[in-house]
């Protein structure tokens, strides 16, 4: 029989199942997850990917490098940081993997698909759109965050651009592999594309007057700027909508299941608002509320 301090031992432990730093399959190892809160590893389905993956001791994640926010590598550290890191750490967590065991593979916008097909990364969180050509490869968890396609340009606006119709005639950086670079020939056909593998090669391109405006979601852009307040702006509104997913196999529906899981469990206990105020709102002050899960 249970006594009363057991019994309430019983009780916390099942409080704390939404969230997940232990080592290993050592379930009963606490550890610091999103915001500082003691965390657990959640049950893992036997022969599924995060039994695995919690066997392993370790997990691969594709990210981006070099979008100030979501995810950039600090080239004297090495260390990742942003938003999409920071969703990463808490999937792994959920998995009892430490983020020391975490290896952070740049995955750029061409590459995404690739490396999830070619188990090159067990998932990716890379300021990622969900589409239906692109799940039609690829499955994805999701949204955990709305973005949406705008405009920067020289600060001062030298170009005059205002909307996106204003881009026809110009030449317009984004990166290969991206919506933006599908939405820019959609919205303005007679726009001259200049792709590049990073947004931070489309900067230095405004930079140097080589185009005249680049084009991407929203908050890479802000990220951008605040990067180099003197040197650009946003200009106009948002002129899509771009819900950001998890990338996995397209086959391995408990893994989509147990990432939708963990982001409906970091919605209602804070740690995805955590996660955004850390990263993304340090220079952009409003947070939203976290998009409803698609569980397509």
């Amino acid at each position: 029989m249970r006594t009363p301090r057991n019994l309430a031992m019983v009780v916390l432990a099942a409080a704390l199942t939404f969230s997940a730093v232990g080592c290993g399959n050592d379930d009963k190892k606490d550890d610091a997850g999103a915001g500082g809160k003691k965390v657990e590893k959640a049950d893992l389905k036997a022969g599924s990917t995060m039994e695995k993956l919690n066997k392993a001791g370790k997990v691969k994640v594709g990210v981006k490098f070099d979008q100030p926010g979501f995810g950039q590598k600090d080239p004297a550290t090495g260390k990742v940081a942003g938003f999409d890191v920071e969703i990463a750490k808490i999937i792994a967590a959920r998995m009892g993997i430490k983020e020391e065991s975490i290896e952070f593979v740049e995955t750029v916008s061409k590459n995404r698909e690739p490396f999830i097909q070619e188990a090159k990364v067990d998932f990716v969180v890379a300021t990622y759109t969900i589409n239906d050509k692109r799940k039609e490869l690829i499955a994805f968890a999701g949204p955990y965050y709305v973005a949406g396609q705008d405009i920067m340009v020289k600060k001062g606006n030298p170009k005059a651009i205002k909307a996106v119709a204003d881009l026809n005639g110009k030449k317009v950086c984004s990166v290969k592999g991206s919506t933006s670079e599908k939405n820019l020939k959609e919205k303005a056909p007679q726009a001259t594309p200049v792709l590049f593998e990073k947004y931070t090669e489309c900067a230095e391109e405004l930079r140097n007057d080589k185009v005249d405006a680049v084009t991407t979601d929203n908050v890479i852009l802000i990220g951008l700027i605040d990067k180099a307040k003197e040197d650009f702006e946003l200009v106009g509104d948002k002129f899509t909508d771009e819900p950001y997913g998890i990338g996995v196999k397209k086959e391995d529906t408990d893994f989509r299941n147990f990432i939708n899981d963990t982001l409906e469990g970091i919605y209602k206990d804070g740690g995805w608002k955590s996660a955004y105020t850390g990263t993304v709102g340090k220079f952009v002050k409003e947070v939203p509320e976290p998009p409803k899960v698609n569980r397509y």
